[in-house]
């Protein structure tokens, strides 16, 4: 067990970092209600189609409602860390929003992710993320299309939160019993969720108007195959056990459509470097340190031709872990 790890972040002079690290209600408002607007648009477009009997349409319209949905967890993620508005209130609010439509707990993910962050791929005082990930085609047409594993995995996980059942030893670690406190907030947040999930899918079938469920409460099942591309980027293939996150994050130059989307976290290791910068300052920390960094490839396909060499080198060789050229290594 590591009580705490001295991980190497490229200088910057104090200035310049509280510049980075400024908050602003503006700023986090149009990402953080830039990116609702987005999914409150697409499905205003799928019940739109659904009440003109557009169905062929209507596939189209609810595949892109699923793909600007699924990054509910990205935008829950930033918020949790308090970094997107500058009023704390306004991160809550927007944190709960999006954890809603995505079906996450934000009390339990915080309770991970915090320790994620101070002990990265240093298990076991992270086990939310373990090397080494293995992604299979298989596993891409699943989520891009209708994501069945969730819908027998996620309603189970939040049913058990709400019993007050932390089942994963990971769980039991970030939540043991003495802390009641915390406990509790995970179990309310779950019971919510679970009950007001519940209320949208009643409603749905009684009144007819079973496109309003299938636009907010099971959105997570379809759709996700933008998400997927992005978000397993983050660590695969790398290093575990070391104190440089040049060596166990991955960063990359994305569209600004995508970015937004994602929130910015194609610059992984500068969010694990200065995580209290906020997300859309990311691309100018990345402009002030990219000479101490790794090589970033552009785009989503230059990003999957290196993650799919590696897993295929990890298939004939499960030990191998792919070492991120640094200019530097103090």
């Amino acid at each position: 067990m590591n009580s705490r790890i001295e991980w190497y972040r490229t200088p910057l002079e104090p200035i310049l970092l509280k510049q980075l690290n400024q908050r602003s209600n503006a700023k986090g408002a149009f990402q953080a209600g830039g990116h609702l607007a987005i999914i409150m648009t697409t499905g205003g477009v799928c019940i739109l189609c659904w009440l003109q009997s557009w169905w062929v349409a209507m596939v189209g319209a609810l595949f892109v409602h699923g793909t600007v949905s699924a990054f509910t967890i990205n935008a829950m993620h930033e918020l949790m860390h308090k970094t997107v508005c500058r009023s704390r209130r306004l991160n809550a609010i927007f944190a709960k929003i999006y954890a809603f439509i995505g079906w996450h707990n934000p009390y339990q993910f915080w309770g991970s992710h915090s320790e994620h962050h101070k002990f990265t791929l240093h298990p076991p005082d992270d086990l939310e993320v373990t090397l080494p990930e293995t992604f299979t085609v298989h596993d891409f047409l699943i989520t891009a299309f209708i994501n069945i594993p969730w819908l027998l995995s996620e309603p189970k996980l939040h049913w058990e939160f709400s019993q007050g059942r932390f089942t994963s030893g990971w769980n039991r670690h970030c939540f043991p019993d003495t802390d009641r406190v915390r406990q509790g907030k995970v179990i309310r947040w779950s019971r919510c969720l679970l009950l007001g999930h519940s209320a949208i899918l009643v409603g749905g079938v009684m009144t007819g108007y079973w496109i309003i469920p299938v636009i907010l409460s099971i959105v997570p099942l379809y759709g996700a195959w933008l998400f997927f591309l992005c978000n397993n980027t983050q660590h695969c293939g790398l290093v575990d056990k070391v104190a440089d996150f040049r060596l166990c994050a991955r960063s990359f130059n994305l569209n600004p459509v995508v970015a937004f989307l994602y929130w910015h976290m194609n610059f992984h290791i500068e969010h694990h470097m200065y995580s209290a910068v906020p997300c859309y300052n990311l691309a100018g920390l990345n402009q002030r340190i990219s000479y101490d960094l790794p090589p970033a490839p552009y785009g989503l396909l230059a990003v999957w031709r290196q993650i799919g060499g590696i897993i295929l080198r990890q298939r004939q060789d499960p030990d191998y872990q792919y070492v991120q050229s640094t200019p530097r290594r103090d």
